[in-house]
């Protein structure tokens, strides 16, 4: 019996030696024509989404306190600094006993002086400022009525010069020069004075003198004017150009002071109603009030420059500025006539114009327009 296949012939097994046939590669299918290209890869993001950021109060707060404590230790600067400067303050008791003194009126008036005395000068300082040799005590070389408003007013501040060769009546020493009275009297007898010829009651006094103006002024960085004509004056020392231009305290003095122009005290005047307006307003602005550089050595001149009544404070000084540091009414008490008297040559007011000039002042009225000509020709 043969065996299942038997008479089949079977092949041969592959020798060893022999090469085997290469297997076939597998290759993909080619994609489809309209499969949309892979995404491109997207790297984790470095940083967690705004979501997962953790919370950070902490460093809000620190700078919270940081604010707070620049404001608290920048409040304590400005009070200590203002404390400092109302202690500073050489006071005199220019209006504590005075007699026979009108009522209140409105508002608060003052009477600045500028005082031509050279006492506390060197004569190194005196030649510097031109101020010229010593004349004693001193006179007036500025005398002005500011008066400020109260505070539900709609009227602007006023600042009315009065000139110095006025002739009235000095308590106790006949008619004269109002700026004798200073002479005479110092500062109150001339508030006395001032007080029985205008009817006004003064609230304040402030006087400042050679040196303590030009220290101001170069304590501000310097104030800026515009004569409308050149000014040459030896006796003052000081050559302006027509033109604004910077003024150091030096030519300030200088300018203030001088006489060398076409109408001579009447044009003074006007010059010194607007220095001190300008001064002020450069004092207020925040060049100087921002820059510890300028408002502390003007706060250090004021200090040592500026005297005061005894019952004024530098909140007084502060409120003053501010006044003036707006718009402002000026003018001259109105003049009746120039003439020759035992003491030279004297200004007479104009009786009826500066009348209704300190009614209005005493009731915190508009001055009349007709007034304000009469005082400014």
């Amino acid at each position: 019996m043969r065996p299942s296949g038997a008479g089949q012939s079977s092949a041969p097994p592959p020798h060893p030696s022999a090469p085997r046939p290469p297997a076939a590669r597998y290759r993909p299918p080619p994609p489809p024509a309209n499969r949309p290209p892979p995404p491109p890869l997207r790297h984790p993001p470095r940083h967690p989404p705004p979501e997962a950021r953790a919370p950070k109060p902490k460093r809000k707060r620190r700078w919270g306190r940081i604010v707070f404590t620049l404001l608290i230790v920048a409040v304590l600067a400005i009070v200590g600094a203002g404390v400092w400067i109302d202690t500073s303050l050489h006071r005199i008791p220019a209006l504590t006993a005075l007699p026979d003194r009108p009522p209140a009126g409105s508002g608060t008036t003052w009477l600045l002086v500028g005082s031509d005395s050279r006492q506390d000068l060197t004569p190194e300082q005196q030649a510097e400022l031109a101020t010229g040799g010593d004349v004693g005590n001193g006179r007036t070389d500025t005398i002005l009525l500011v008066h400020v408003p109260g505070p539900w007013s709609d009227v602007a501040p006023t600042m009315v010069s009065i000139p110095r060769d006025s002739y009235l009546p000095i308590p106790g020493y006949g008619e004269d020069k109002i700026n004798a009275a200073f002479a005479l009297g110092g500062a109150p007898l001339l508030a006395q004075t001032v007080e029985q010829a205008t009817g006004l009651r003064l609230d304040r006094y402030a006087e400042i003198g050679f040196d303590g103006f030009a220290v101001m002024v170069d304590a501000v960085g310097g104030v800026t004017m515009c004569p409308s004509e050149p000014i040459s004056d030896p006796l003052a020392g000081i050559d302006l150009p027509a033109g604004c231009q910077e003024l150091d305290g030096r030519s300030a003095l200088g300018y203030v002071r001088s006489r060398a122009t076409a109408r001579a005290d009447l044009d003074r005047m006007t010059n010194q109603r607007q220095f001190m307006a300008t001064l002020v307003h450069r004092a207020a602005s925040p060049a100087v009030l921002m820059n510890p550089l300028r408002w502390y050595p003007m706060a250090h001149a004021a200090s040592g420059a500026v005297t005061v009544d005894e019952g004024a404070h530098v909140w007084d000084l502060a409120r003053l500025a501010w006044a003036l540091h707006g718009t402002v009414t000026t003018t001259t008490v109105p003049i009746g006539d120039f003439t020759d008297s035992d003491s030279g040559s004297v200004v007479v007011w104009n009786t009826d114009a500066a009348t209704r000039l300190f009614h209005a002042l005493a009731t915190d009225s508009a001055v009349p327009q007709d007034v304000l000509d009469a005082g400014n020709v």
